[in-house]
Parts: C-alpha cells; sequence; structure tokens
C-alpha cells in the first residue's frame, strides 16, 4: 500500500504503531524516539530533498521508526542496521504491520567491523541516533565511531547526540570533512526502562545535526 502523507502529523500517527524495544539492553544504550521527534526530523529532510526516490540509511535503527517512516515516505531503497536482532525482528514486524516491509532491507551489522560494506550500498541520506554514552554501562565517546562513519557510509547525515556534547561533535564532524547546516534541538523523553534508572521519567536535552560531506 501506498501511503498518502499531506501533513507532519500524518507520518506521526503512523510512527505511532511502531512498537517499543520487547527487552532493552542497556549496553546498547535502546531507546525509542517518540514519534513527534522522529517526524520532525524525517519530515524536514524529506523537504530538504534527502528523502524522495533516495537510498536511506537508518543506522542504529532499533525498531525501525527512521527506516519506516523514509519508506512511508517515497524513499528510493532503505537500510535499516542494527547490531541486536531482536530490535530488528520487531522492526520487521513494524514494517509488515505498515506494508512497507518490502521497500526496507534489515542488515544485522556491528558499524565498528562494517564501514567498508556499508559505504559499498550507495547511500543518499543516512540518519542515526548511536549510544550517546551517557550510561555506565556504554562506554564514553560511543558515538565516535558512527561520526567517523557516517560520512563514510553517505553525503547527508542526520546524527543524534547530547547537547553538551554539541561543540565537541561538530569539530569532530568538521574533521571528518563534514560541513554542518541545520541544527535541532529537542527534550528526549527517557523513561524508567533500565535498573539503574532512580526516576520513572526524565528528559534529556538533545541536538540532532545535519552534515553534508564536502
Amino acid at each position: 500500500m501506498k501511503h498518502r502523507i499531506l501533513k507532519k502529523r500524518h507520518l506521526e500517527i503512523l510512527l505511532e504503531r511502531i512498537p517499543d524495544y520487547v527487552s532493552p539492553k542497556a549496553g546498547l544504550e535502546q531507546y525509542k524516539t517518540p514519534p513527534a521527534i522522529a517526524a520532525d526530523i524525517l519530515w524536514l529532510a524529506y523537504n530538504l530533498g534527502d528523502i524522495h526516490d533516495k537510498n536511506v540509511m537508518d543506522l542504529a535503527c532499533g525498531t525501525g521508526i527512521f527506516a519506516i517512516g523514509a519508506a512511508i515516505l517515497g524513499a528510493g531503497k532503505v537500510f535499516a542496521v542494527d547490531i541486536d536482532r531482536e530490535a530488528l525482528e520487531v522492526a520487521k514486524g513494524a514494517s509488515e504491520g505498515l506494508d512497507v516491509a518490502d521497500r526496507i532491507q534489515f542488515i544485522e551489522a556491528d558499524i565498528k567491523d562494517s564501514i567498508p560494506e556499508l559505504s559499498r550500498l550507495e547511500i543518499d541520506t543516512l540518519i542515526q541516533n548511536p549510544p550517546f554514552g551517557s550510561q555506565r554501562m556504554v562506554k564514553r565517546g560511543a558515538d565516535r565511531i558512527f561520526i567517523r562513519g557516517s560520512l563514510k557510509i553517505s553525503p547527508v547525515v542526520y546524527s543524534f547526540h547530547m547537547m553538551g556534547s554539541e561543540e565537541f561533535v561538530k569539530g569532530y564532524f568538521e574533521r571528518m570533512g563534514g560541513k554542518i547546516t541545520h541544527k535541532l534541538y529537542y527534550r528526549f523523553p527517557i523513561p524508567r526502562v533500565y535498573d539503574f534508572h532512580k526516576k520513572e521519567f526524565k528528559l534529556v536535552d538533545i541536538i540532532v545535526l545535519r552534515v553534508i560531506r564536502t
């Protein structure tokens, strides 16, 4: 079925049907991107010409919200990449429920070992929400491999980061040959899903950068 999306809110409503993680893994810092945030980023990317008829990769895709959203918005080919097989199975099921499974290729891979292979896929646009390294079970700087790898894989990157690391991340992307074209700021809701969480809910300030390879 071809979805007819006229407004960002229509996209958000569809993305709300994508399930959360069945058993989120703290070591991978897994949190589902809220549909409102995902729809906002995808809508911007669509209006900038980064989605329709483009080859799009959702790197560290989790349950597939950006991959599925890109397929709904008419991407040519979509690649959903994650290290977690269980999350990929949830994403596959969600893509079937939204009738876009035939447009998405699901790839189980660790970016540390897969950059050369992924860079051969001729990706036009990459969206990534990598581990921030903000939790005690996640290695600090865990997002650096994504910064380095993303611009090798795609000439256009949308990348999530902690707001407090904005200047560092901006400089890192620039050293890797990237140019920041857009900055989007959000308050990302983190529910209590891990044993070490003390609060039922907290908001984390994040930044999403659109970066182009120069």
